[in-house]
Order: structure tokens, then sequence, then C-alpha cells
């Protein structure tokens, strides 16, 4: 059965992913099946998406209930979701407007979008080079492919966007020598490099950054699609480091298994986007929306401080290993550098029950936030197994 589906795959889907040799059927929680029936310990969560699990019940009954209500309308009409999602994000965040699209990558447009007309709005044409920094992704359209800080994603689709300059992360006369050289209109970073190779930021480097932005009138730009929603022990990434961005940019666990991105925008520039100077379609779809609420309600303290305390236990057992490098990360964002093959590794979680990824040569860990000790303990004995076998 699985092999029909895997051959089906190949002929009918464009070949673009890196398939493993598992075609998943159900779920529940931090454990998924295949079509066989075997069991798998989830520690890949759909990329940092399901943070509560495959099938959250509190989730999916508020899909449920919007689906028999309001499957969709147009945005140029209210809907109830939508507007409490974006009441809730402001109040946790401090931010004071939220455009909502339907992945990472489309808030992040909606973000470039922003801070090149807060620019022309201030200072006219030719203002509007944004830095980001190397190692970064920001998505896969044309401008965000263009924002990420990797030469190999910057090949075949030529000509690319006009406007992106590259800094060196963690590195503060990177920033400032590219500011100083180019009109500058933001400065856009993850706090941790998800795609990147799962690395955090440095604090000083980061402040350094933002005070500088703030003293030349250049927009921050945070980029929380991965390392939001919880995922690294705060409830947006950039809370660790002591700064306010500008704008703020998330999606995947936002919509908690359903497609949402949102942007928000600080007091500096709430008012930038006006009359149909960006919109869309399925933003803030009722359904997804509905569902997001359940998600944004649940991320309280008590489960952040079991996040951080998770991250620091999957580290100390990963570092104990013999064929592990460094472990590198946030909460549980983690990010392991082995001194064996990585998809000879990969290949063999899979074939032993354990969900895993990989990021820029590292393997990745991304489990749901609310995965149960015994399960995270089940999951992180098989992957030490594997590294160390």
């Amino acid at each position: 059965m699985a092999l029909d589906f895997e051959k089906m795959d190949k002929e009918y889907i464009v070949n673009v992913y890196h398939r493993l040799d598992a075609v998943l059927d159900h779920g529940k929680g931090s454990v998924v099946y295949d079509v066989n029936g075997k069991e798998y310990v989830d520690l890949s969560a759909g990329i940092a998406v399901n943070i509560f699990g495959i099938c959250d019940d509190v989730w999916k009954d508020a899909v449920i209930k919007q689906l028999n209500t309001l499957s969709h309308i147009s945005n140029v009409f209210y809907t109830e979701p939508q507007v409490i999602l974006a009441k809730k994000l402001c109040e946790k965040t401090g931010m004071k407007k939220v455009f909502f699209s339907n992945s990472g990558a489309e808030s992040n447009e909606c973000a470039i979008k922003a801070a090149r007309k807060y620019s022309h709005d201030k200072y006219g044409d030719g203002r509007y080079t944004i830095i980001t920094l190397k190692n970064s992704f920001h998505g896969r359209t044309m401008a965000t492919l263009t924002a990420c800080g990797q030469d190999s994603l910057h090949e075949d689709f030529g000509p690319f966007l006009d406007g992106f300059v590259y800094a060196e992360p963690d590195n503060f006369e990177s920033v400032r020598e590219l500011a100083e050289k180019h009109p500058v209109c933001a400065i856009m970073m993850e706090m941790v490099q998800g795609e990147g190779g799962v690395h955090p930021l440095d604090k000083k480097f980061v402040q350094q950054v933002a005070a500088y932005a703030k003293a030349h009138d250049i927009l921050i730009i945070v980029d929380e699609v991965q390392a939001g929603n919880g995922r690294t022990g705060a409830l947006y990434a950039y809370m660790h480091y002591g700064i306010q961005p500008d704008i703020v940019t998330t999606a995947k666990a936002i919509g908690g298994g359903l497609p949402l991105g949102a942007t928000l925008f600080a007091d500096s520039c709430q008012y930038t986007l006006t009359d149909h100077t960006h919109g869309s379609t399925f933003g803030g779809n009722p359904i997804c929306a509905a569902g997001a609420i359940t998600i944004i309600d649940r991320i309280d303290d008590e489960l952040l401080s079991e996040v951080q305390k998770k991250g620091d236990y999957i580290k100390k057992e990963l570092e104990s290993c013999r064929n592990v490098e460094g472990v590198s990360g946030m909460g549980l964002m983690i990010g392991v550098r082995l001194k064996k093959d990585l998809t000879e590794v990969v290949n063999r979680c899979i074939e032993d029950g354990v969900l895993v990824l990989t990021a820029n040569g590292l393997l990745r860990l991304l489990p749901p936030l609310n995965i149960p000790w015994d399960i995270l303990k089940k999951g992180i004995a098989l992957v030490k197994d594997v590294i160390d076998e």
C-alpha cells in the first residue's frame, strides 16, 4: 500500500520535496501512524506547526464549530473570530494592528511592503533597502526568497529583486557598514535562525542593532514564523532579547494545522498600510482564526516554563552522545550537529519510529510543546540510540 502511494506521488506531484520513507495516515497528540499501522513519536510537529499535537481536541472543536457556522466570507465584511484573534495578539504583545494572511512567506511579504511604504511616505523615493542576515530564511516567494541570506537559494530564478543586502549574524559592525552604505528602510531578523541552522542570535548584537535602527528611523522586522508562538519558551522569541520591534511576522503554529499568517505592527507604523495598499482573499479566514484563538489562549506561563524544561532536557541528553559535536537552539527548537552522516541518522530514526527533521546540515527537533514527558523521553532515547549506534 505504502509503495503505491510513493509511486503515485512521484508520478503526479511536483517533485520538490525530499520525501522520507513513511506514508502517514493518522495520529493523536505526539504520536503518528502510517498506512500500515506503524507508530512514530513525532518530534517534528509538521515543522513547528502542530504545537499541541495532532488533532488537538480544543483546536478541533473550535474549527468544527466555526465550519458549521461560517466557513468563508470576503474580507470586505467583518467576522468575529478575526477581530477577537487580532485583539488577543495585540494585547499579548503590545502591538497595535494585525494583518492576516495565509503563510509565513505572505506575512513577510506584507512586512517588506509596509517597511518600504513607511520609508516612502516619510522620505520619498529611493530609501527602500532591507538588511537581512546571512543564513536567514524568510520564504519562497520572489521577495522573501531574495530576503533569504543564503546564496544557494539565489539561483535559477533571476533576476532577483533589488534592495536586499546581507549582514553577518552577531556582527554589529557588518550591519552598521551596510546601513551607512545603502539607503536602508528596515532590518529584518529571525531571533533564532531556523532553516539556517537553529542558531540563536547574540543578545548584545540584537540590542545594538535595535538601538542603531531606532536612532536612524530604520524599522526592525522580526520574523517569528518558526520561533514564535511559544516555541522558544517565550510567546515570541524577541521577548527574550529586551527589544520592541516595529513589525513582527508569524505563521506556522498560530494556525494549529491550518494555513494562517499574521503581520503585527507597532505604533510606529500601524497606519502605514491604507485602503487598497494590501489585501488577501483567504487571510484571517474564520475557520483558521477560530482555531488560532484556542492556540493563543493556551500559550501561558505554565506552558512556556515546561517548554524551557523540556528543551533543557533534550540538550542535556543529546550532548552526552559520543557522535554529537554540539547542540544549539532555544526552548523546543533544537539543532544537533553530528559526527556521522545526517541522512543515515534521519532514515534510521524513521525506521525506528521517530519523526525528525534537518536544517542546514543539522538534525532538527521541533516536538509539540505539550508533548508528554514519557513520550518525549521515549523519542529522545530512540534518537540517541540511532546517533550512537
